[in-house]
């Protein structure tokens, strides 16, 4: 699992860390039930506070996204599809809401909003 971090962005090291494991268990490069590091040896490896790691691991399983086993470790849960679809949705919906306020700005009505939305959709289909 390769995450890398950095203290020149405004976010919180905690969240950097969240976002990219969340990432790579959406897009299935970490797979359910699947080890992850140990809190230490992440903390090690990214040679900050093992508070930091805590934390992070801590909103990942609130978010279901892993489970803590005592004494075990930490793992990718068993979570259901659908809940990494909702995920990924909300993540496209950020997008969305940027494009229509900068639409909006520009002048740009819905209808050609949606005709590039479908035209960029369809550009890549098979």
């Amino acid at each position: 699992m390769e995450i890398i971090i950095s203290s020149k962005t405004s976010r919180p090291l905690y969240e950097q860390i969240c976002t990219q494991i969340k990432a790579q268990i959406m897009s299935g490069k970490l797979k359910t039930g699947e080890a992850l590091p140990s809190i230490r040896s992440l903390a090690k490896s990214l040679q900050i506070s093992v508070l930091t790691v805590q934390k992070a691991y801590d909103l990942l399983q609130a978010d279901g996204f892993i489970e803590t086993s005592a004494g075990k470790g930490c793992f990718v849960s068993a979570q259901n599809q659908d809940f990494y679809l909702e995920e990924q949705q909300k993540i496209i919906e950020a997008y969305f809401n940027k494009a229509i306020e900068t639409a909006r700005t520009c002048g740009i009505p819905m209808d050609k909003l949606l005709q590039l939305l479908t035209l960029l959709y369809e550009e890549d289909s098979p």
